[in-house]
C-alpha cells in the first residue's frame, strides 16, 4: 500500500513538473504576442487553489473605433489554478471562440493574432519540453552520469553473439557507429534497431587491447518485431561482466509466493533441491526452470541455518514460461573498475545535451512510425500505471535518475504534442500551417470534425496504453 502511495505521489509531482513547464511555454508567448490569458491551469477539474495575477495596464482603444460594444467591466488578470485532477493542464487564453469579446478588447484575443503568432504561441508548449529536456541533460552531464562500463561477460557459444564472435572480456565502444560509452548506451542503441532487417555492427575493443577494434556483424530480420517486452541484449546472448553477486535476499513482494514460502530479506540461499548455490544468478536459473514445482531450500537467516519450501509461480513472458518467486537480490556496490563517470565542464556540456535530447527524439519518432505500421508491438506503448512506477523508481535511485527520467518524459510530451491530431498542439499547428498557405483559416466545419476524430484517437490510445499497464500488472 505505502508503494502504491509513493507511485501516485511520484506521478503527480512528474506530471505537475511537465505540465506546469509545457503550460508556461504558451502562457509565456501569448503574454509576449500581447495575448490576454484568462486562465493558466495545473490539472483539470475542480480548482483546489487559485490566485490571481496583477491585471494587465490601461486597455488601448483604436482611435477610429467609434461604433461597437466596448466593457463596461476592467479586465481581471490571469488566474493561476492547481485543480483536482492532475493529470494534464491548460492555459484559457481571450478567444472570440470561445466567449463574447468586447470590442475594445479584441485586440487582445487569440484569434485576431497574426496566423504566425498563433504558430509561435501553440508550438511553444512542446518547444518549452525540448527546452527543459536539454536543460536536465545539461545539469547531468555537468555534474557526471555514472554508468555500467560495457565490458562483456561470459557469453553463450550457441546465442547469436557467440556465433557472431563475441567473446568475454571485450568492451562494446560502439554500435552502428554510435559511441557506446555506458551499459545503458548499448541499450538505447539497440532498441533503435527493434523491427528492422539488417545487419547490427557492434565495434568491440579486444580485452587487453586498447588500440584495436573490431567489427562484428550480427544478422536481423524484423527483429523482434512481435515481442510485447523485448530485451534485446538478451535476445543477441550480450551478457554484461558482473562481479559474482551471493544469492542474498533484498526485498521480498508483498503476497508473493517467496513471502508465502517465508523467505526474509537478509536470507542467504545456501542449497536449492540439495545443490549448492553459489551465486544470485545460479540461484535465479533454479527458480526459472521449476515453475510450480516445490523447491527445497536451506537459507542462512542470523547465523542459522533454516530449512523452507517456495513454489515458484508460473509466468509466461514472449513465449518463454518459468518460475517466479517476488523476490529481489541485495543491492552491491560496484567496484569502481566497472563504473564510468561521463561528465563535461559546465561550459560545454550544453552540446552533448542538445545532441541527447536529438537522438531522443528521433528514437521516440521512429518507435511511433513503426508501432504505426507494425514493426513493433502496441503493448509496447505504456500509460499512467507504468508512469507512476518508474517515476517511483528513479526517485527512490536519487536525483540524477529522477532528473534523467524527467528528461525523458518531457521529449516524449513534446513529441506526443507535436503530432498533427486534432486536439493536440500538432493539430492546431497543422491548421495553421495551412491557414498560412492557402491565406484562409481551415473551414469550422472540418476544423469540428477533426476534433471529433482527434478526440476519438487520444482516447483509444490511453485505454491501449491503460489496458498494457493492467496486463503487465
Amino acid at each position: 500500500m505505502i508503494e502504491i502511495l509513493q507511485s501516485i505521489l511520484a506521478l503527480i509531482v512528474t506530471l505537475s513538473i511537465l505540465v506546469t513547464i509545457h503550460e508556461y511555454g504558451h502562457y509565456w508567448v501569448a503574454r509576449m504576442c500581447n495575448v490576454h490569458v484568462l486562465r493558466f491551469s495545473v490539472g483539470f477539474g475542480k480548482p483546489i487553489y487559485i490566485k490571481r495575477g496583477p491585471a494587465p495596464g490601461p486597455v488601448p482603444v483604436p482611435g477610429d473605433q467609434e461604433v461597437g460594444t466596448r466593457s463596461n467591466e476592467p479586465l481581471q488578470g490571469t488566474e493561476f489554478v492547481i485543480a483536482a485532477i492532475p493529470l494534464g493542464g491548460y492555459v484559457k487564453m481571450l478567444d472570440e471562440r470561445e466567449g463574447f469579446v468586447p470590442d475594445d478588447m479584441k485586440h487582445l484575443a487569440f484569434n485576431r493574432k497574426p496566423v504566425a503568432q498563433r504558430i509561435a504561441i501553440v508550438a511553444a508548449g512542446p518547444v518549452a519540453n525540448f527546452m527543459l529536456a536539454i536543460l536536465a541533460y545539461w545539469v547531468l552531464f555537468t555534474v557526471g552520469v555514472t554508468g555500467v562500463v560495457p565490458l562483456l561477460g561470459d557469453i553463450d557459444p550457441d546465442s547469436k553473439a557467440g556465433r557472431a564472435g563475441f567473446k568475454a572480456g571485450q568492451e562494446i565502444v560502439a554500435i552502428d557507429g554510435d559511441e557506446t560509452r555506458t551499459w545503458s548506451d548499448v541499450n538505447l542503441s539497440l532498441f533503435k534497431r527493434i523491427g528492422e532487417t539488417g545487419d547490427i555492427v557492434i565495434t568491440v575493443m579486444p580485452a587487453g587491447s586498447y588500440d584495436s577494434r573490431i567489427d562484428l556483424h550480427i544478422a536481423i530480420n524484423d527483429w523482434m518485431s512481435n515481442v510485447e517486452e523485448p530485451y534485446p541484449v538478451s535476445d543477441l546472448g550480450l551478457v554484461l561482466k558482473y562481479p559474482e553477486i551471493p544469492a542474498r535476499i533484498g526485498g521480498i513482494i508483498a503476497d508473493g509466493r517467496a513471502e508465502a514460502a517465508g523467505l526474509l530479506a537478509g536470507d542467504e540461499v545456501v542449497t536449492a533441491n540439495g545443490k549448492s548455490v553459489s551465486s544470485w544468478i545460479s540461484w535465479v536459473e533454479i527458480i526459472k526452470a521449476n515453475p510450480e514445482v516445490p523447491v527445497s531450500l536451506k537459507v542462512m537467516r542470523d547465523n542459522e541455518v533454516i530449512d523452507l519450501t517456495v513454489i515458484p509461480a508460473r509466468t509466461e513472458r514472449n513465449g518463454e514460461v518459468f518460475g517466479f518467486i517476488g523476490a529481489s537480490r541485495e543491492a552491491i556496490e560496484l567496484p569502481v573498475s566497472m563504473q564510468r563517470n561521463v561528465s563535461y565542464p559546465i561550459y560545454y556540456a550544453w552540446i552533448p545535451a542538445i545532441n541527447k535530447t536529438w537522438d531522443i527524439t528521433v528514437f521516440t519518432l521512429t518507435s511511433i512510425k513503426k508501432m504505426i505500421i507494425g514493426a513493433i508491438s502496441p503493448k509496447n506503448l505504456s500509460g499512467p500505471i507504468t508512469i507512476a512506477q518508474i517515476a517511483n523508481a528513479t526517485a527512490q535511485s536519487g536525483l540524477t535518475s529522477f532528473i534523467g527520467f524527467i528528461a525523458l518524459l518531457s521529449i516524449s510530451l513534446g513529441v506526443l504534442n507535436l503530432l498533427p491530431i486534432p486536439v493536440l498542439d500538432g493539430g492546431h499547428l497543422l491548421y495553421y500551417l495551412i491557414e498560412l498557405v492557402v491565406g484562409k483559416p481551415v473551414p469550422e466545419r472540418i476544423q469540428i470534425w477533426g476534433l471529433q476524430v482527434g478526440m476519438f484517437l487520444i482516447f483509444s490510445i490511453m485505454m491501449l496504453a491503460f489496458y498494457n499497464d493492467l496486463t503487465r500488472l
